[in-house]
Formats: C-alpha cells, structure tokens, sequence
C-alpha cells in the first residue's frame, strides 16, 4: 500500500485519480474501448497545444507591455551596469545585487550593441540616464532588448510550474497551474522589465522542483538544485533565507530517495541527506562565485557607491562569509538601505518605516480574487491530502519563510517583494480538486476563468492592477504606492497624450521615475519651484507623488481638478 501510494505523488507520468486521467480502456474491441483510444491520440497533440497557447499569450502580453512602458525607476541601473559587465568587465556598479541577473539582461544588450561612453564618471543612476539619453541611443530600443531575455526567462519558468504541478496531479491539473502563473497581472509586470525580481523568484522554485524530483534520482537533482539556488543567490541576495531551507529540504528528498526500512538504513540515509544538504550549498556557492567571475575573472572591485559600516553580529557574519568580496560589500548596502526610514503608503496613510502586515495586505489588493480562493484552497489540499502531503514542505515552507523574511523589511515597496508567492503557489492551487468536494473540478475551472478575464481587463496597465473588490487599476493609488502602480513606466504615454488632448497648454510637472520628460517631448516646469498663483494651465502629476504630497504640492492639488489619467499611473489636473 505504501508503495502504491509513495507512486501515485513521485511519478510523473501517473494521473491519479486527482490528475484527471482515464481509465484503461478494455481489450474487447468495443466502442468505448476506441473511444478512450481516440481521447489518448487526442491528448497527445491537446495537450502540448494548450501549453503553448497559454504560454504565447502571456508572451504576446508581456511583450506589447514591454514595448509601451518607458523605463521604470530600477531599470536604467540594470541596463547601464549591464553594458559595464559586456564592455568594461568591471564589478564596480551596482554592487547590491549580484551579476547574474544583470548578466541576462546583458544578453539582450549583446544585440542591441548600444554606444557607451567608457570615460563616463558618475553613480550608477547618472550613469543609467547617460546610457539611455544622453549616448546616442534609441531607449526605446535598448529597453526592448534588455527586457526581452527577462521575458524568455519568465516564460521559461512558466514550464516549470507545468511540469511540478504535473508530477503531484497529473497534466489537466498542471494546466490550470500554468493558467494561474500566465494570468498572475504581478508575474506579467514584472516578467516584462529588466529587473531581478522574476529571475530570482523562478529559480528559487526551480531549486525546489529539483529537489522534488530528487526523490526518485537524488544523484542528478541535488547538484541541478544546488546549480538553481546558486542562481538565484546571485540575481539577488534576498534568496540567501532560502538557503538553510532548501539544504534541509534535501535532506527530506535523499531520506525519501532511500526510504530506509532499520536503524542502520535510517542512518546512512541520514547521512547521504546531510552530505546532499552539503551538495546543495557547494554547488550553489559555485555558481556565486561563477557570476562574478564571468564578469571580472580577477574579481577586481572598487564600490562607486558608498559602502556603510555595519556594526555588531551582522557586520561579523558578512565577513565570514564565503562569497567575493563585491557580494559582501553588497550585503552591507543592502544592510545599510534596511536601517533607513523610508516612507511607505498604505491606504491613505503615509508613514516612516515599515508595517509588518504590508505585504500580506498589498497582495490582497493585486491579486485577483478567483487566484486568492484557489491559493487558500491549494494550500489546504496539499496538508489534507494524504497522497499530496509530501509535497507540502516543498511548496509551502519556502513560500512562509520566504514571505516571513520579506515582511520583516524596511521597505513597504511592492508586492514585487512577494513575487515567489504566486508562482509557488499555482503548483498548490491546481492540487484543489484533489480535495474531492463535490464540485471543486468545476469551481476550479470557473475561478481561473475569473482570474483570466480580470488579468486580460487590465491589459496593458499591468503594474497597476488591483482586483476588483479594490476598485482595479484606476482606483491602486489610493491604496499602493511605489511600483504597485507608479513606477516611471507611463512617460512615453504622457507624452502621446499631452500631444494628442493639450497641444500647446502649460505643462507643471511632478514625475517619479529614471525617464528624462524632455526626450519625450514633455516641456515642463516643476510647480513646487514656482508659487501657488503662478501655476496655470496642466498639473501633471505622478500618482506616488499624490500619495505622498505635503506643503506646496498638497495645496496645488487640492486647488485643482482631475481632468484625466494616464496608464493608472499619472493624473493631469486643470488649474
């Protein structure tokens, strides 16, 4: 019975009875028997078909939103410091973050061959705007290519949740993880930008589907894993939490590899876990190590930003660690940027610091409605069904630590933090209708239908998206600020817009974000350097800047009456 039961979870051609799949048919020669003949050579052309087509949809959708938005505020540090790896082979910019990330962005610029001033001196940022403005470059362009391998890498990931959620409940169920992860409005923002937030997330959760399948085949998905959590150590440090959990969910994957019957077996499968949580961290520091080294194979780094001084236990683990020394002066600007009070918005209320329900509440707000039911009833199904219960540790002990990590941060930014929840969960959600309630097939199938039509209301104001018990896109700024809806993406459509509806009117302007208003076309003035009865004519204003305006712009706001919306981003006032 164990064995039966420990086959229907690990193999991945079975379909279980929660898998949707069909009886075998009887060799009677019989209608029925044809019937489920036919359904068979169907499936196999069906189902790869289905794949696909939700796999081009998401990828038509993300690429017209990344051919529309301008860049977003983190954009032009990556790309810049991108172009640094592909010409200069110098660590020096953007020591924050690891190469690997960047590295994938540099594939695009690879193609797009921009022109770079290698005797340029400024920070990462001026650099970024220099690159993108002020170099002879098409930003437009450059921003397309340093976009697109982002875009393949989402996509990509996007199998990746087929294939776990195929193995636990069979390939009808793994579609609607696919559904969910190709609708997710977060997944498809942020997979359109070239930005580190999706690369990390989707290698996380390719290091845990590869310690699942090392279950069966420990000797090949261990290393694999440890090669997939490295990797997303070194698109972003925010992984490292990950690290102890992943090597402990090796442990668990050897143990249940050797499934071991006496104390002496249970020993040595003991052991053999150890050494593969061992395995794991090895591999993974290798290819940390590997990032840098593809950049500068003599690892030379001198900071262009300020690298602080961190004192106390944290200090002293950073210098213990085993990474390059840039990762670790990375770690203490990371450490740095914790200990700064930023401000952050969150219903109306502006505030200094941080609340540790921000997250948890941001997502409520952009996530759909039907993917928030299927997330709930996801992660009951894996803890309550007996057959699916092994997976629970691999789906949802990464996500909680993970999710708990990311709470405890200073910087109530975005659900970008978060982003690894919807694709961790859609593996869950699509073990719902193994729960056997009496319609949960049905009521599955309904409520990605439902995420799918809200996801395709918001096309293309992605970045924005509320769901609709939040009013949608129109209505995020009222309760998010930063790039849950205004992240600088919406320059290039004010500038269509002004053209197009206020040809030759004044324009005041409060933009937030790395583009430069002018390249666009956007003559303007900034109203907080003029007097209140001076400001006539447009007040454009970004919608962050709304939610955080005080003094000045607070009164010329109030003064003033909406007259449009751009994107869900910016709001054009008439005074």
């Amino acid at each position: 019975m164990m064995a039966r039961e420990q086959h229907s979870v690990l193999d991945p051609d079975t379909l279980g009875d929660c898998g949707g799949g069909e009886s075998p048919p009887r060799a009677d020669g019989s209608r029925s028997a044809r019937l489920h003949a036919g359904l068979r050579r169907h499936k196999r052309w069906l189902l790869p078909l289905l794949v696909v087509v939700l796999l081009a949809q998401m990828a038509a959708v993300m690429i017209t939103t990344a051919v529309q938005q301008t860049p977003t505020i983190d954009e032009p540090v990556y790309v810049a410091t991108a172009t640094v790896y592909l010409r200069e082979h110098s660590l020096d910019y953007n020591p924050e973050h690891p190469p690997l990330g960047k590295l994938v962005i540099a594939a695009g610029i690879a193609l797009a061959d921009p022109h770079f001033d290698a005797n340029y001196k400024g920070d990462q940022g001026e650099l970024g705007r220099h690159l993108l403005y002020e170099s002879g470059n098409d930003p437009w362009r450059l921003m397309f290519w340093a976009r697109l391998p982002v875009i393949v890498l989402t996509l990509l990931f996007g199998l990746v949740v087929f294939a776990f959620a195929r193995e636990l409940v069979g390939p009808v169920r793994g579609l609607a993880a696919l559904a969910l992860y190709a609708f997710s409005p977060d997944v498809v923002a942020h997979g359109s930008l070239a930005t580190l937030d999706v690369p990390q997330a989707g290698f996380l959760l390719t290091s845990v589907w590869l310690l699942w399948r090392a279950r069966r085949r420990p000797r090949l998905y261990v290393p694999l894993a440890g090669a997939a959590l490295g990797a997303a150590v070194a698109t972003k440090m925010s992984a490292l939490p990950a690290v102890p959990v992943l090597m402990l969910l090796a442990v668990v994957s050897v143990w249940s590899a050797r499934r071991p019957a006496d104390r002496d077996a249970r020993r040595r499968a003991l052991v053999l876990g150890v050494a593969g949580a061992a395995v794991v961290a090895v591999v993974a520091l290798a290819v940390v190590w590997a990032s840098y080294l593809v950049v500068d194979p003599r690892l030379r780094f001198t900071s262009t930003e300020p690298v602080p001084v961190i004192h106390g236990l944290r200090g002293q683990l950073v210098d213990l660690m085993p990474f390059p020394r840039a990762f670790r002066d990375g770690m203490l600007m990371q450490f740095g940027m914790e200990d700064y009070p930023w401000q952050g918005f969150l219903f109306g209320h502006l505030y200094t610091g941080s609340h540790w329900y921000y997250l948890p509440v941001a997502l409520l707000v952009k996530t759909p409605l039907g993917m928030i039911a299927l997330w709930v009833a996801g992660a009951v199904a894996v803890v309550a069904v007996r057959r699916l219960r092994p997976a629970a540790p691999y789906l949802l002990v990464p996500t909680a630590v993970l999710l708990a990590t990311a709470m405890d941060g200073s910087r109530d930014f975005g659900t970008r933090y978060a982003i690894f929840v919807p694709m961790f969960l859609a593996v869950a959600a699509a073990c719902v209708p193994a729960l056997r309630w009496r319609w949960a097939a049905l009521s599955t199938g309904v409520l990605v239908a439902f995420v799918a039509v809200s996801s395709l209301r918001t096309f293309p104001y992605y970045l924005p998206y509320s769901n609709e018990a939040f009013g949608g896109p129109s209505k995020t700024y009222l309760r998010l600020h930063d790039s849950n809806v205004d992240w600088g993406q919406d320059l290039g459509r004010l500038a269509d817009r002004l053209h197009e509806r206020y040809a030759g009117e004044r324009v005041w302007l409060v933009y937030k974000g790395s583009g430069v208003p002018s390249y666009y076309g956007i003559e303007s003035s900034d109203p907080r350097k003029a007097g209140v009865r001076e400001v006539h004519g447009l007040l454009v204003v970004s919608d962050t800047a709304i939610d955080k305006a005080r003094g000045k712009l607070a009164e010329l706001i109030d003064s003033s009456r909406p007259i449009d919306q751009v994107g869900h981003s910016i709001t054009i006032y008439r005074r």
